[in-house]
């Protein structure tokens, strides 16, 4: 009898573990990426697939507006970015950025809004706010002070680094995606005062951190690399005698910046790098390249136009410790291997290409022709020739030089080095 039973419940144990693997099998696809046979492959579950297309849905672009006439400089009052374009394909622009940013609070999310005898903002059926149309050139709101820099900031991301965004390019949507803060923005995280607890020091890490993963590895990898200009690189070439005294505690760093970077495109390690090895410029796929200057661009990002708006954000919108909102990976990835998929607005919003000198306001209101040229001084961005190491370099062994994407003109400097030493880490 008690073989029977014994029996029975290993009979039930097998069908409830079947069962359950097959209720909670998800079908998969996989993508490879290197040469065949070499393991290296993106691996998704068809559900997962469905819900990134569903999240980078594009929005229908409004129809083309006029190219002539008036221009906005001159149409309009206190236009200081783009008073080069028409005054048709400012609407359409102005228009396009509150359906991307504000669809839920209008216009009057970064214009003045509309008062009333007691200066109260007067509110239409639903609740939204109503703008000021005789009062929309004033900078009262800092929202749009804002957005008035991040224009710019598209612009010279559009511009200046095609080395990253190639010509897909990115537009205010990229980023919001019909919201008027960003998801994915991060902050800088505060001192939690346990460093030196009792059981030692932490490291800042072995806490619950989205950006490590949730792995016990440091949370504040962000600003290092993405802020600041520390080395990234930690990985020797050699397997004695090198120069490389990058501790496992600072590799942690990195390896904590590297999940940040496969939780923000949706992939694994494979997507960069030749797990054979690592360092190989030479062995890694045309991504690694793509992200080398990814990181550099955010790190302009972040120091060139986000830090200085310290002043202009209210309290409420900075961090715990006062830091502003800043941009990563994720920002404007959000899961996808490339933003939105890959598919390109800016070709329907060519005035976000690049930025051009602004023209003076004239007394008559004739058309004008748009001036040509960048009018936004800029600091060159690193030529791709600069990752081509000379034998004996430094990094050069087996890493070998980074891939060429095209050719470069303006010096820059090589990428880290792989027998640098990495910044102390507490």
């Amino acid at each position: 009898m008690k073989w029977l039973l014994a029996k029975a419940s290993f009979g039930l144990l097998a069908v409830l573990f079947v069962s359950f693997a097959v209720a909670t099998y998800h079908s998969t696809s996989s993508a490879g990426i290197g040469s065949p046979g070499v393991g290296m492959q993106v691996v998704e579950t068809n559900i997962a697939l469905e819900e990134k297309l569903a999240a980078n849905v594009v929005p229908t672009p409004l129809p083309p507006a006029d190219k002539g006439g008036v221009l906005a400089v001159n149409a309009y009052k206190n236009v200081q970015v783009l008073g080069h374009v028409s005054a048709g394909e400012f609407t359409r622009l102005m228009t396009s950025i509150t359906q991307w940013v504000s669809p839920n609070q209008g216009c009057a999310y970064c214009h003045a809004p509309l008062r009333d005898a007691a200066g109260k903002p007067v509110v239409d059926e639903e609740g939204t706010v109503q703008v000021d149309l005789n009062n929309m050139q004033s900078d009262e709101l800092y929202t749009k002070r804002v957005a008035r820099r991040m224009l710019q900031m598209t612009m010279r991301i559009n511009g200046e680094w095609k080395l990253h965004v190639k010509a897909t390019g990115v537009t205010c949507y990229t980023c919001h995606r019909g919201n008027p803060v960003p998801a994915n923005i991060w902050f800088d995280v505060p001192d939690t005062g346990d460093a030196e607890g009792a059981l030692g020091n932490r490291a800042g890490q072995n806490a619950p951190a989205p950006v490590a993963g949730l792995a016990s590895l440091p949370g504040a990898s962000l600003r290092p690399y993405l802020v600041n200009d520390e080395n990234i690189r930690v990985l020797s070439t050699e397997a004695v005698g090198s120069d490389n005294r990058s501790s496992v505690k600072q590799t942690e760093w990195t390896y904590s910046l590297m999940i940040h970077m496969s939780k923000s495109l949706g992939v694994n390690c494979t997507y960069c790098h030749n797990t054979r090895s690592m360092a190989a410029w030479s062995a890694s796929p045309p991504a690694r390249a793509a992200a080398y200057y990814g990181i550099r661009m955010v790190r302009e990002l972040n120091n060139a136009y986000l830090e200085p708006l310290h002043d202009t954000f209210p309290v409420e919108r900075l961090g715990t410790i006062g830091d502003v909102p800043k941009v990563n990976c994720a920002t404007c990835h959000a899961g996808a291997y490339k933003p939105l998929l890959g598919v390109s607005m800016l070709k329907d919003f060519q005035i976000l290409a690049e930025a051009k000198p602004q023209p003076p306001k004239t007394a008559n209101l004739q058309a004008n022709p748009a001036p040509s040229g960048t009018g936004v001084p800029s600091v060159p961005v690193p030529s791709p020739d600069a990752l081509n190491v000379a034998p004996g370099d430094a990094g050069a062994s087996d890493a070998g030089p980074a891939p060429a994407l095209r050719p470069g003109t303006a010096p820059a400097p090589a990428p880290p080095s792989a027998s640098g030493r990495a910044p102390a880490r507490p």
